[in-house]
């Protein structure tokens, strides 16, 4: 008999205890517990998922506590798209990024402008020369017939109408989606 815990004290549910080198194996309870025969190996493999695998020798043993380690591993960037989270290598949608770095270098009154350049697909405009002239941006063109062909705005998750009132210092990042992944999450605006 056994537990099997984590660095924090807590219970780790649905670890394997294989005994090493045959195929008898058990998983622990919701209390971390766990019960095995063992046929001759002195050997038990603890493990589980984003936690570093662990043998231990219970030769003359009736019970042990095991407390196994977290395994840190390096992420790859994570993009999250409104019905889901993936690896960024994975995504297959069109998504492009700039950030607050980038935007930062650009001396441009309006974070629109820092924009321009930026990003494949993506059109912007001046509609006159004035400091304070409106901006206009086309994401792949024009695509609607009848409705406005300005994209949607999304400003820590609320649409808002415009972004030219925010200061480019406060922003972090701005990403653009370019195809179907904002139809999904944001219905016929998000086109």
């Amino acid at each position: 008999k056994g537990n099997v815990k984590d660095s924090n004290g807590e219970a780790v549910i649905g670890a394997t205890v294989l005994e090493k080198g045959t195929k008898n194996a058990v998983v622990t309870d919701i209390d971390g517990n766990f019960e095995i025969k063992t046929s001759g190996s002195n050997e038990l493999q603890f493990s589980y998922i984003g936690m570093k695998p662990q043998t231990v020798n219970v030769a003359g043993k009736s019970s042990v506590t095991v407390t196994m380690e977290d395994e840190a591993t390096a992420l790859d960037d994570l993009v999250v798209i409104g019905y889901g989270t993936v690896r960024k290598r994975d995504l297959t949608g069109a998504v492009t990024s700039v950030s607050a770095e980038d935007i930062g270098q650009i001396p441009v009154s309006n974070v629109s402008e820092a924009l321009t350049g930026k990003m494949a697909g993506v059109n912007i405009t001046t509609t006159e020369g004035s400091p304070d002239a409106d901006v206009k941006i086309r994401v792949r063109g024009g695509g609607s017939i009848t409705q406005s062909n300005d994209p949607l705005l999304i400003v820590d998750g609320f649409p808002v109408e415009s972004i030219s009132d925010i200061p480019a210092t406060d922003i972090e990042d701005i990403t653009v989606l370019k195809d179907a992944s904002s139809t999904a999450i944001y219905g016929s605006r998000g086109a």
